[in-house]
Protein backbone atom coordinates (compact mmCIF):
# COMPACT_ATOMS: atom_id res chain seq x y z
CA UNK A 1 0.00 0.00 0.00
CA UNK A 2 1.52 3.30 -1.06
CA UNK A 3 0.87 6.78 -0.01
CA UNK A 4 -1.77 7.75 -2.59
CA UNK A 5 -3.62 4.50 -1.17
CA UNK A 6 -3.88 5.56 2.09
CA UNK A 7 -5.46 9.43 0.93
CA UNK A 8 -8.22 7.06 -1.03
CA UNK A 9 -9.03 5.46 2.10
CA UNK A 10 -9.48 8.41 4.27
CA UNK A 11 -11.19 9.92 1.10
CA UNK A 12 -13.90 7.31 1.35
CA UNK A 13 -14.23 7.37 5.04
CA UNK A 14 -18.08 8.29 5.73
CA UNK A 15 -18.76 7.64 1.72
CA UNK A 16 -21.34 5.34 0.94
CA UNK A 17 -20.62 2.05 -1.68
CA UNK A 18 -22.56 4.01 -4.40
CA UNK A 19 -19.61 6.73 -4.35
CA UNK A 20 -16.39 5.70 -6.19
CA UNK A 21 -14.12 4.27 -3.96
CA UNK A 22 -17.06 2.52 -2.23
CA UNK A 23 -16.11 -1.37 -0.76
CA UNK A 24 -19.01 -3.33 -2.84
CA UNK A 25 -16.46 -6.76 -1.77
CA UNK A 26 -16.20 -5.61 2.01
CA UNK A 27 -18.23 -5.30 4.74
CA UNK A 28 -18.44 -1.95 6.19
CA UNK A 29 -18.89 -1.16 10.28
CA UNK A 30 -21.96 -1.73 11.50
CA UNK A 31 -23.58 -3.35 8.42
CA UNK A 32 -23.36 -6.80 9.90
CA UNK A 33 -25.54 -5.16 13.09
CA UNK A 34 -27.93 -3.48 11.18
CA UNK A 35 -28.79 -6.55 9.02
CA UNK A 36 -29.66 -8.27 12.53
CA UNK A 37 -31.69 -5.60 13.63
CA UNK A 38 -33.35 -5.65 10.32
CA UNK A 39 -33.94 -9.51 10.39
CA UNK A 40 -35.58 -9.24 14.05
CA UNK A 41 -37.56 -6.27 13.67
CA UNK A 42 -39.21 -8.66 10.44
CA UNK A 43 -39.75 -11.47 12.15
CA UNK A 44 -41.54 -9.41 15.35
CA UNK A 45 -43.67 -7.48 12.59
CA UNK A 46 -44.24 -10.80 11.17
CA UNK A 47 -45.73 -12.50 14.49
CA UNK A 48 -47.96 -9.22 14.86
CA UNK A 49 -49.31 -9.56 11.41
CA UNK A 50 -49.98 -13.40 12.59
CA UNK A 51 -51.28 -12.38 15.61
CA UNK A 52 -54.25 -9.74 13.90
CA UNK A 53 -56.51 -13.48 12.39
CA UNK A 54 -53.46 -16.19 12.44
CA UNK A 55 -53.71 -18.22 8.93
CA UNK A 56 -56.76 -19.51 8.67
CA UNK A 57 -57.04 -18.66 4.53
CA UNK A 58 -55.91 -16.02 2.20
CA UNK A 59 -59.08 -13.79 2.65
CA UNK A 60 -58.03 -14.07 6.30
CA UNK A 61 -57.68 -9.90 7.64
CA UNK A 62 -53.62 -10.72 8.17
CA UNK A 63 -53.37 -12.47 5.34
CA UNK A 64 -51.62 -9.60 3.23
CA UNK A 65 -49.82 -8.21 6.51
CA UNK A 66 -48.08 -11.59 6.68
CA UNK A 67 -47.16 -11.83 2.91
CA UNK A 68 -45.71 -8.40 3.61
CA UNK A 69 -43.94 -9.26 6.69
CA UNK A 70 -42.98 -12.62 5.21
CA UNK A 71 -41.15 -10.95 2.14
CA UNK A 72 -39.66 -8.85 4.54
CA UNK A 73 -37.64 -11.41 6.53
CA UNK A 74 -36.98 -13.24 4.10
CA UNK A 75 -35.21 -10.77 2.19
CA UNK A 76 -33.90 -9.59 5.46
CA UNK A 77 -32.78 -12.99 5.89
CA UNK A 78 -30.82 -12.96 2.68
CA UNK A 79 -29.19 -9.74 2.58
CA UNK A 80 -27.77 -11.21 6.34
CA UNK A 81 -26.44 -14.05 5.00
CA UNK A 82 -24.84 -12.23 2.27
CA UNK A 83 -23.42 -9.32 4.22
CA UNK A 84 -22.60 -12.46 7.29
CA UNK A 85 -20.16 -13.96 4.44
CA UNK A 86 -18.29 -10.80 3.12
CA UNK A 87 -14.71 -9.84 5.39
CA UNK A 88 -14.78 -6.63 7.63
CA UNK A 89 -13.24 -3.56 6.13
CA UNK A 90 -10.04 -3.00 8.69
CA UNK A 91 -9.27 0.67 7.52
CA UNK A 92 -12.73 2.43 8.70
CA UNK A 93 -14.08 2.26 11.86
CA UNK A 94 -17.79 2.45 13.46
CA UNK A 95 -17.10 6.29 15.15
CA UNK A 96 -16.36 8.06 12.06
CA UNK A 97 -18.65 5.50 9.30
CA UNK A 98 -21.81 5.44 11.49
CA UNK A 99 -21.56 8.23 14.16
CA UNK A 100 -19.47 11.05 13.59
CA UNK A 101 -19.19 13.65 16.29
CA UNK A 102 -21.54 15.90 15.04
CA UNK A 103 -24.20 12.97 14.73
CA UNK A 104 -23.53 12.16 18.20
CA UNK A 105 -23.65 15.41 19.40
CA UNK A 106 -26.92 16.27 17.85
CA UNK A 107 -28.67 13.44 19.51
CA UNK A 108 -27.91 14.00 22.81
CA UNK A 109 -28.99 17.50 22.15
CA UNK A 110 -32.16 16.19 20.79
CA UNK A 111 -32.59 14.06 24.43
CA UNK A 112 -31.65 17.04 26.33
CA UNK A 113 -34.56 19.21 24.47
CA UNK A 114 -36.72 16.98 24.84
CA UNK A 115 -35.78 16.32 28.55
CA UNK A 116 -36.31 20.56 28.90
CA UNK A 117 -38.83 20.89 27.20
CA UNK A 118 -42.17 20.81 29.93
CA UNK A 119 -39.78 22.15 32.71
CA UNK A 120 -38.32 25.20 30.70
CA UNK A 121 -41.09 25.28 27.61
CA UNK A 122 -41.24 25.72 24.41
CA UNK A 123 -39.69 29.25 23.84
CA UNK A 124 -36.87 28.81 25.74
CA UNK A 125 -36.01 25.21 25.07
CA UNK A 126 -36.32 25.48 21.50
CA UNK A 127 -34.09 29.26 21.56
CA UNK A 128 -31.42 27.27 23.20
CA UNK A 129 -31.38 24.13 21.29
CA UNK A 130 -31.09 26.30 17.85
CA UNK A 131 -28.42 28.38 19.39
CA UNK A 132 -26.45 25.73 19.92
CA UNK A 133 -26.94 23.84 16.78
CA UNK A 134 -26.66 26.87 15.20
CA UNK A 135 -23.81 27.74 16.89
CA UNK A 136 -21.65 24.44 16.63
CA UNK A 137 -23.12 23.34 12.62
CA UNK A 138 -22.08 26.48 11.08
CA UNK A 139 -19.19 27.81 13.22
CA UNK A 140 -19.98 31.32 12.44
CA UNK A 141 -19.89 34.17 15.38
CA UNK A 142 -22.42 34.27 18.27
CA UNK A 143 -24.33 37.21 17.04
CA UNK A 144 -25.24 35.55 13.78
CA UNK A 145 -25.98 32.43 15.45
CA UNK A 146 -28.21 34.18 17.87
CA UNK A 147 -29.71 36.05 15.64
CA UNK A 148 -30.86 33.66 12.92
CA UNK A 149 -32.03 31.14 15.98
CA UNK A 150 -33.93 33.63 16.99
CA UNK A 151 -35.61 34.70 13.58
CA UNK A 152 -36.31 30.97 13.21
CA UNK A 153 -38.00 30.40 16.32
CA UNK A 154 -40.50 33.53 16.02
CA UNK A 155 -41.40 32.38 12.40
CA UNK A 156 -41.99 28.95 13.91
CA UNK A 157 -43.83 30.34 17.10
CA UNK A 158 -46.09 32.54 14.58
CA UNK A 159 -47.01 29.91 12.31
CA UNK A 160 -47.69 27.20 15.26
CA UNK A 161 -49.34 28.88 17.70
CA UNK A 162 -50.71 31.86 15.93
CA UNK A 163 -51.68 30.71 12.62
CA UNK A 164 -52.81 27.34 13.76
CA UNK A 165 -53.12 27.93 16.96
CA UNK A 166 -51.45 24.89 18.44
CA UNK A 167 -50.37 24.92 22.58
CA UNK A 168 -46.88 24.09 23.58
CA UNK A 169 -45.53 23.84 26.62
CA UNK A 170 -45.67 26.86 28.51
CA UNK A 171 -42.88 26.66 31.13
CA UNK A 172 -41.00 29.65 32.61
CA UNK A 173 -41.89 31.93 29.60
CA UNK A 174 -45.30 34.36 29.99
CA UNK A 175 -45.93 33.01 26.39
CA UNK A 176 -50.00 33.37 27.32
CA UNK A 177 -49.22 36.89 28.10
CA UNK A 178 -47.42 38.13 25.24
CA UNK A 179 -50.09 36.43 23.28
CA UNK A 180 -52.41 38.48 24.89
CA UNK A 181 -51.12 41.70 24.47
CA UNK A 182 -50.57 41.03 20.53
CA UNK A 183 -54.31 40.21 20.26
CA UNK A 184 -54.85 43.61 22.29
CA UNK A 185 -52.65 45.38 20.14
CA UNK A 186 -54.05 44.04 16.47
CA UNK A 187 -58.02 44.62 18.00
CA UNK A 188 -56.69 48.27 18.97
CA UNK A 189 -55.81 48.54 15.19
CA UNK A 190 -58.80 48.55 13.80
Amino acid sequence: MNASDDESDRAREGSSDATPGGLPDLRRPGELAFTLFLVVASGILLWQAYDIAGFRRLSSPGAIPMAATGAMLLTALLVLWKTARKPLTTDESLRVAVFPGPVVLMALMLVGYGLLLKPLGFLPTSALFLFIAIKLLSGRSLLFSLGISLLALAVIWLVFRMVFTVLMPAGIFPEAEMVQFFRTLLAGAR
